[in-house]
């Protein structure tokens, strides 16, 4: 089972921010040089306190200009306080005043999660895998009200997984799956909505029984299934005995038409077989 919070290798490549990087070590270097042609066109040199002017200017610039990828929004931050959600595209911040403590991913995410040895209602132990798929429509309580957004989902849901299964029968848990998941998505709704976190959707992937108790479930499954077949049997056979009655009572006193019913079933008989149906002279003679 895939531990709490681990991502399937699909072989497909995630999406990069190299190209923001590169842009603020362009940034970095850009202001450097600028600096160090100053100086050398002033003092007609660079001594030391050039360079370290240079790399102070630098630093500034590198972080007062930022790059917010189209999938992404910054929190920035004034003196420590919330100031505004910025993105995306080339975002502006002062120098040393503003900072932006966290890029918002606002794609939609898949989180995979377990809960292993969890007993249900009837005390048996099970291990069910599961994931949900969620996103952030709020970077601000996304920032500011959960420290770990991505942990307190995974977290989150392994709790709600195992509420909902210590409520439920294992006949429950395994053949009521679509339940389950919506059960699961209403409450985790309810708790994520104030981190401004939503939830898409949740999928209960696999439910494993303790192997001990298989063939004992497996020898239920099947008297279950005889008992189902015995009592559709016996239906069936209550309906075909009061149709009988009701043949019989439209026979009773009519035995021309008793006769007719008895060649009737006599020549079927016979056309299935290919054989010859002989009729004796005494039996025709009512006719």
């Amino acid at each position: 089972m895939p531990q709490t919070g681990a991502r399937l290798e699909t072989g497909r490549r995630r999406t990069s921010r190299n190209g923001a990087v590169a842009f603020t070590i362009i940034v970095f270097a850009a202001a450097c040089a600028l600096v160090l042609a100053c100086a050398q066109l002033l003092a007609g040199g660079i001594g030391l306190a050039a360079l370290v002017i240079a790399v102070v200017v630098g630093a500034l610039a590198a972080s007062s200009v930022h790059i917010v990828m189209e999938w992404e929004r910054a929190v920035v931050m004034r003196f420590g306080r919330f100031n505004r959600v910025a993105g995306p595209g080339i975002v502006f911040t002062w120098p040393v005043i503003e900072f932006y403590t966290v890029r918002i991913d606002q794609r939609v995410a898949a989180t995979y999660f377990g809960a292993e040895e969890t007993l249900t209602s009837d005390l048996v132990p099970v291990n069910v895998d599961a994931v949900v798929f969620w996103m952030v429509f709020s970077p601000k309580k996304a920032a500011v009200e959960v420290e770990d957004y991505a942990s307190a989902v995974a977290w989150m849901a392994q709790a709600m997984l195992r509420k909902a299964i210590g409520r439920a029968s294992l006949a429950e848990v395994a053949c009521r799956r679509d339940q389950l998941d919506a059960e699961l998505k209403d409450e985790l709704e309810a708790k994520l909505d104030g981190w401004g976190i939503d939830v898409i959707d949740v999928e209960v992937r696999d439910i494993v029984v303790p192997r001990e108790l298989q063939p004992a479930m497996a020898a239920g499954a099947i008297a279950a299934r005889e008992r189902d077949a015995r009592m559709t049997l016996a239906e069936a056979e209550a309906d075909i005995s009061d149709m009988l009655k009701d043949a019989s009572a439209n026979y009773e006193g009519d035995p021309e038409a008793m006769r007719l019913r008895t060649m009737h079933l006599a020549y079927e008989s016979v056309k299935q077989s290919g054989g010859t149906l002989v009729i004796p002279s005494a039996f025709s003679e009512g006719f």
